[in-house]
């Protein structure tokens, strides 16, 4: 993407708080530690000569300074043909739906219920037509495949139905290796899945301090393969985490330092993405907002101290805690994409996403990509086409009393504009009668449908297809 004459940012720390968070944090990790449960992560630590008190494990900061320079600064995801998609570095932003969510906004009957497989299957077609959504992620968990596969059956029905990078991750150790397995289905080796990386697994440390067997085991197993892995550090202010924001940002950079050592520890290089989910705790409702202006804050905040520590970046941010797609899901969402856009979030999680990031919507995923449509024109900027700016355009417009019509309107208007639609309405009042005076939401709705309608943009390969048919068969 060409930027202007300057790229719109924001900017929430200054560099001599970055550094004091960094300094903080790695005291954090020396002087209180992390409390670690996985066995293989203890062998490592004890390998390095770590000293611990019983699961509680303290990390020198020389250790974590060493680590910190062996994490790649950029990471390449590709498609599921094996072509150059995205690159997670620098102030590059794109954006997946968020993870895991275990209730569905039914857009036909408006109900909220529990997913089932064919949602998903439908989810996973409408991403792969939008165009500002550039990579999927296992959006849904369904309860109709037994408990056992929904970890790695999500990801089966995720390569099978879109050409996307995916965003994924795992609830149970031993689905790791089935998850590979089907990677693998869309590679020539491991070798050329390393190389080209298809998928990022999350890894979600649970605040205060504490990196589970589980989470632990994903990273190991990502690292060993070179797959890369996403921290998800998730601290609650005023619960799992100080109320102040900096301390709850303080706190995320100490978790995701351990991450950073883990990594390193299991395997030079391996790629790693600085990322969260932090919330504050709503002291009147006792739930935690994913759409309050503090947690957009904190998001800012990590964001900003993954990238002074050079490392790609997430978020989760363009969600909503509304219920349903309305004026509350648009305007958080929006907020939340902006802001996103803004601080060159690397990946952006969230688009779809309702009510505490436990729902998903099309009708919000169809709404958001417009919006992310809008904020990636804003992130282009104002580009300079050579000057007079506008002085000879102007003594043009004698001769015809418009614009419209001059070269200079012809050659840079599809350049210079985003042109909105089908959902965002820009209709004079007349047309917008004629059209069915209908609603954001139902607008989205039947634009949801009628991608649905349509052929897949890239069809999967049938070799590709019968491997990945073949191991979801081997583990049903």
């Amino acid at each position: 993407m060409k930027v202007g004459i300057l790229r719109p940012k924001i900017q929430v720390l200054d560099e001599e708080h970055k550094n004091k968070i960094y300094i903080e944090a790695k005291e954090i990790l020396e002087n209180l530690g992390i409390f670690l449960e996985n066995e293989n992560a203890k062998e490592l630590f004890h390998n390095e000569g770590i000293s611990h008190e019983g699961l509680r494990y303290f990390i020198p900061s020389d250790l974590v300074e060493k680590c910190l320079k062996t994490v790649p600064s950029e990471i390449k995801l590709y498609d599921r043909e094996g072509k150059e998609h995205i690159t997670l570095g620098e102030d590059n932003v794109h954006f997946d739906p968020g993870s895991a969510a275990i209730l569905y906004f039914d857009e036909t009957s408006g109900e909220i219920r529990n997913a089932i497989k064919e949602d998903f299957i439908r989810f996973s077609k409408v991403v792969e037509h939008l165009q500002y959504i550039e990579a999927q992620s296992t959006a849904l968990i369904y309860q109709d495949v037994p408990k056992e596969a929904q970890d790695w059956h999500r990801l089966f029905i995720a390569l099978t139905n879109c050409y996307k990078p995916v965003v994924t991750g795992t609830f149970r150790k031993e689905s790791f290796t089935i998850m590979k397995d089907l990677l693998l289905s869309c590679r020539r080796s491991e070798d050329d899945l390393a190389r080209k990386p298809l998928a990022i697994f999350d890894a979600c440390p649970s605040p205060p301090l504490k990196w589970s067997d589980l989470t632990t085991q994903s990273l190991i197993d990502a690292a060993v393969s070179m797959i890369p892995s996403e921290f998800v550090s998730m601290p609650l202010a005023g619960a799992s985490a100080p109320m102040s924001l900096i301390g709850s940002i303080t706190q995320h950079c100490a978790e995701c330092l351990a991450g950073v050592v883990i990594g390193q520890l299991t395997k030079t290089g391996a790629p790693l993405i600085w990322g969260g989910s932090p919330a504050i705790l709503d002291m009147k409702q006792g739930t935690t907002p994913m759409g309050a202006i503090e947690t957009m804050m904190i998001n800012l905040g990590d964001v900003e101290m993954g990238k002074f520590l050079k490392m790609p970046t997430h978020a989760y941010m363009s969600l909503s805690d509304s219920k349903v797609p309305d004026t509350q899901a648009g305007f958080e969402a929006g907020m939340g994409a902006l802001l996103a856009g803004l601080a060159g979030v690397n990946m952006v999680s969230g688009p779809g996403m309702l009510d505490f990031e436990s729902t998903q919507s099309i009708e919000k995923l169809v709404i958001d990509n417009e919006l992310i449509g809008m904020v990636k024109r804003l992130l282009q900027g104002i580009e300079d086409y050579g000057s007079p700016f506008a002085a000879n355009i102007l003594k043009d417009y004698e001769d015809k009393e418009e614009l419209l019509s001059h070269p200079s309107t012809l050659k840079l208007f599809r350049k210079e504009l985003f042109l909105a639609g089908p959902v965002i309405d820009r209709q004079s009042r007349d047309m917008w009668k004629a059209s069915g005076a209908k609603s954001t939401r139902k607008r989205a709705k039947e634009e949801a449908f009628k991608l649905l309608s349509k052929g897949s943009l890239r069809p999967i390969d049938d070799r590709v297809a019968k491997e990945l048919e073949d191991v979801a068969l081997k583990h049903l």
